[in-house]
C-alpha cells in the first residue's frame, strides 16, 4: 500500500496553487501617446525613474505618438491586465477625445483602470506686451466689440485649450477668432489669467478666469496613470501608494515646478471622479460651441 499513498501524496502536492509572484517581478513599462519632450513624457519619466529606484525592477517608457494619441491608449487598453503595462494619459485622452470623437478604438471607462492623478499644469491666457489688453475683461469688451475679429492661438483643434477658449467665449456671450497650431502657440509676454478655477501655487500673483469675471470656466492640462482595466486590485493600490509617496518627494516637486507644473497626488476613485466630472462638462462645451477634431 505504500506505492498507493505516495501517488496520493504527488497528487495532491501538484494541484497545490503555485505562489503568486510579488509584484513587480520583471520590468514595467509605461506607454505615453506623444513625443519625447512634453509634460507626459516628462511625468512619466520622473515617475518611472521613482519607481525603477524604489523596487529594482527595470521602468521602461515608450513613446507612441500619433492618432491623436489613439495609438498609445489602444495599446494600452489592450494590453494585459498585469500591472506590467501602464499609460500615461492627459485630460485630452480621456475627457476630450470622448466627447470629440463619435467612434474610438478604447473606451475609457471599459478599457482603463485609473491609478492615480500626477501633474496638473495650468493654462494661461495671454497677451503679446504692445496689445491694447491688460486684463481679461480687456480681451473679451474688445471681443464684444469685434465677434470673431480677436485671434487666439491654441496647440490644435480639439485641444483643452480651444475648449477653454469657447467656454470662454460661451459664458461671455462673444466670439474669438480660434487659430489653431500644431503642437503649441507661440510663447506670449505679457499674462492675463489662469483657467483654473483656483490660483496656481506655483504663481499665486496670477487672477482666475473667475476672479477676472468670467464664471464656471475651470480646467488645466494633467496627467494621470492608468493601468488596463481588470488589472488586480492589489496592483492598482501597490501603483497608488507608491506613486503618491513619489509625488510628495521636494526633489519631484522641484522638478515639476521647473516645468511650470503642480503636483497633484490622489487616489485612484478621486481620478475616476474628475475623469467623469470634466468628459461630461467637454460633452456640453463640445457640442454647444460645435467644436471639430480637425
Amino acid at each position: 500500500m505504500a506505492w498507493i499513498a505516495s501517488v496520493i501524496a504527488l497528487v495532491v502536492f501538484c494541484a497545490a496553487p503555485a505562489q503568486a509572484q510579488p509584484y513587480p517581478g520583471k520590468p514595467i513599462h509605461i506607454l505615453v501617446p506623444y513625443a519625447p519632450g512634453g509634460i507626459t513624457d516628462i511625468a512619466a519619466r520622473i515617475v518611472g525613474a521613482k519607481l525603477t529606484e524604489t523596487w529594482g525592477q527595470q521602468v521602461v517608457v515608450e513613446n507612441k505618438p500619433g492618432g491623436n494619441g489613439f495609438i498609445a491608449m489602444t495599446a494600452g487598453a489592450k494590453a494585459a491586465p498585469d500591472g506590467y503595462t501602464l499609460v500615461m494619459v492627459t485630460v485630452g485622452d480621456v475627457a476630450i477625445n470622448p466627447a470629440m470623437f463619435k467612434e474610438m478604438p478604447y473606451d475609457v471607462e471599459r478599457d482603463l483602470a485609473p491609478i492615480a492623478m500626477v501633474s496638473d499644469a495650468p493654462m494661461v491666457l495671454a497677451a503679446n506686451a504692445d496689445a491694447p489688453f491688460k486684463s481679461v475683461a480687456d480681451a473679451i469688451a474688445a471681443a464684444k466689440a469685434q465677434p470673431g475679429r480677436i485671434s487666439v492661438a491654441t496647440p490644435g483643434n480639439g485641444s483643452v485649450n480651444q475648449i477653454v477658449l469657447e467656454w470662454m467665449a460661451l459664458n461671455a456671450g462673444t466670439q474669438f477668432q480660434h487659430i489653431p497650431y500644431k503642437g503649441g502657440a507661440p510663447a506670449a509676454a505679457a499674462l492675463a489669467a489662469g483657467a483654473m478655477g483656483k490660483r496656481s501655487t506655483l504663481n499665486p500673483e496670477w487672477p482666475t478666469l473667475q476672479q477676472e469675471g468670467v464664471k464656471d470656466v475651470d480646467a488645466s492640462n494633467w496627467t494621470a496613470l492608468f493601468a488596463p482595466k481588470a488589472t488586480p486590485q492589489p496592483v492598482i493600490d501597490k501603483l497608488n501608494a507608491e506613486v503618491v509617496k513619489i509625488l510628495h518627494m521636494p526633489d519631484v516637486k522641484e522638478r515639476f515646478a521647473g516645468g511650470g507644473v503642480d503636483t497633484i497626488p490622489s487616489s485612484a476613485a478621486e481620478l475616476d471622479a474628475r475623469v467623469k466630472q470634466e468628459a461630461e462638462r467637454f460633452r456640453a462645451i463640445v457640442q454647444k460651441a460645435n467644436i471639430r477634431p480637425d
